[in-house]
């Protein structure tokens, strides 16, 4: 068992697995991390199962006490991170001792970071999950955001004996401001005009500031409807990007709500989707139409990469 203290959360910070599935019949948003890619790796190179909880860190780097020696990790968008005020690697597990501080400042690329300790965060699993659900204010550390004297623990044990492993540059993404993003049309893009889609999948969008973990807003050309934006509400899924009656689409993410009213002219590939979880505000982003089996072939790449982790995305001794 281990503890950390946090001493400035950033801008946000939240204790997120990889989701609450199961009960979106009910009402219960799935949650979990934002970018699964990133945090996926930042578990392993920890020796962590793929859905042990981590802290999705946002915009501004967390600080934080070790209070006990532990192996920790952080992947996702570089912060400046420092250890005792020293620069720190990401993508990268270290070694920490009791009383080490972790410091960051705010990302110089993407949007969030995930940090990973060995044993993964120690807080209760409810609904099978131990990501936080904001809007119903459970989950997580306390169902809210960390602040400043939280104490965390841990159920690491024995981690002296870990090592510590980076990612090989081949496996860290690169974090630009103009993202492409796969989709596949549907279920209700025949509720737009041909001139609609075209609009769609050919103009550039912006990310806007009002974006969250709920959806991410863009702002740019209007996609015009045939049939009006109302539709009987159904199931919206990761990705599913709706167009309301103002012609602007927004993209469902990570926090989304169970069941939406809006037309949904398509929904972003699974394989795109850490991508999009680190758009910044005025990011541009474009989409481009695929079809249904170069969704499949897309996913089974990215699931590949798991999968075989230790080969298909290399990760080495660090000397």
């Amino acid at each position: 068992m281990g503890r950390i203290k946090i001493i400035d959360p950033g801008m946000m910070a939240f204790v997120e697995d990889l989701g609450r599935y199961g009960y979106q019949r009910y009402g219960v948003s799935v949650s979990g991390v934002m970018d699964e890619y990133a945090a996926w790796v930042a578990n392993f190179l920890v020796g962590n199962e793929a859905n042990a909880a981590v802290i999705e860190i946002t915009l501004k780097g967390i600080t934080l006490e070790f209070l006990e020696d532990t192996l920790f990790a952080i992947t996702g968008s570089g912060c400046d991170y420092q250890l005792n005020g020293k620069p720190l690697g990401i993508w990268q597990s270290h070694h920490a001792r009791a009383g080490d501080t972790l410091a960051g400042g705010f990302c110089a690329g993407g949007l969030r970071n995930y940090l990973s300790i060995a044993g993964g965060i120690a807080v209760p699993v409810i609904m099978g999950s131990r990501s936080t659900n904001l809007k119903g204010k459970f989950g997580g550390f306390k169902g809210r955001a960390l602040q400043p004297g939280d104490i965390l623990a841990t159920s690491g044990a024995n981690l002296g004996a870990l090592p510590e492993r980076g990612l090989k540059p081949e496996g860290i993404p690169q974090y630009g401001n103009e993202i492409d993003l796969r989709v596949v049309m549907g279920p209700q893009d025949d509720a737009f005009t041909e001139g609609g889609k075209e609009t769609f999948l050919s103009a550039p969008y912006k990310v806007t500031f009002d974006s969250d973990r709920m959806g991410i807003r863009l702002s740019g050309e209007k996609v015009e409807h045939s049939k009006g934006a109302d539709i009987i509400s159904d199931g919206i899924a990761f990705g599913s990007v709706q167009i309301p009656g103002e012609g602007l689409p927004i993209v469902m993410m990570a926090e989304r709500q169970t069941t939406g009213g809006y037309t949904k002219i398509a929904t972003v590939v699974t394989a795109d989707r850490s991508k999009l979880a680190q758009a910044r505000p005025r990011s541009i982003i474009r989409f481009q139409g695929v079809t249904l089996e170069e969704s499949l072939a897309a996913l089974k790449e990215y699931r590949g990469c798991f999968e075989r982790l230790d080969a298909y995305c290399p990760v080495l001794e660090k000397k």
